[in-house]
């Protein structure tokens, strides 16, 4: 009966202290910082007029406009785990930043069905090795899960299963390496269920299954600026 309930005492604060480990306090953004967005095509796109780096710049100089926090966007249209290793010297460490928020996964995962995809094993590693050449370089990282490929509810588009994989693996990186997560993958599943009662596969947080229309900009940008402590 005492081992059962030492057992019991132990499980109960290794849940603790798995808890804690996956909610770390948000970034504080601090005067003058720079803050790089390292991701795909949602992410190139998000300085248009109603991309949402846009969004979030818009929002950072009305509500911290002492800050003057400066916004990099790192984006390149099909860019995968790999993609931003390689690149990661010349677009993200040269700049010098003091935040980086990694927005990855959906071709990761979309370029599987073409045979260009990243293998699971490859995508946790590729991460791990980006968040600590950032952490190294002396940047604060937040880590965040990819969206949606088709926006069915309840897991009835092709690519959910996966997605799902892949965004635990950067949930259990996120652990792993002690970063805030911003989990877009959760928000969206969650705002489709209640919001999409046709079922259809595009249209209300996207304009073709995975590239965001302004409604998924302004989403992800809300979740964002959580994640960086600046939200409501």
């Amino acid at each position: 009966m005492a081992r059962s309930l030492f057992s019991l005492v132990m499980m109960a604060g290794m849940s603790v202290s798995l808890a804690s480990a996956a909610d770390p306090a948000p970034i504080q953004l601090a005067k003058g910082d720079k803050v790089v967005f390292f991701g795909d095509s949602i992410t190139q796109a998000g300085s248009g007029p109603e991309g949402y780096l846009t969004v979030i710049k818009k929002a950072l100089d009305e509500k911290h406009k002492d800050l003057g926090i400066e916004v990099i966007n790192a984006g390149i249209s099909g860019h995968r785990v790999p993609n931003l290793q390689h690149r990661l010297q010349r677009d993200v460490l040269n700049r010098k930043p003091n935040v980086v928020v990694i927005y990855i996964g959906i071709n990761d995962v979309w370029h599987s069905g073409n045979g260009r995809g990243t293998p699971a094993p490859a995508f946790e590693s590729g991460l791990k090795d980006l968040v600590t050449k950032i952490k190294a370089g002396g940047a604060k990282v937040v880590l965040c899960t990819p969206t949606v490929i088709g926006e069915k509810k309840d897991g009835a588009n092709h690519f959910d299963k996966m997605l799902d994989q892949y965004s635990d693996i950067s949930r259990k990186v996120a652990v792993e390496t002690e970063v805030p997560l911003v989990d877009l993958r959760k928000a969206f599943v969650e705002w489709l269920k209640d919001n999409n009662p046709k079922n259809a596969d595009k249209g209300l947080l996207t304009s073709d299954t995975v590239h965001l229309n302004k409604a998924g900009n302004a989403l992800v940008a809300e979740k964002m600026l959580e994640g960086l402590g600046a939200g409501k």
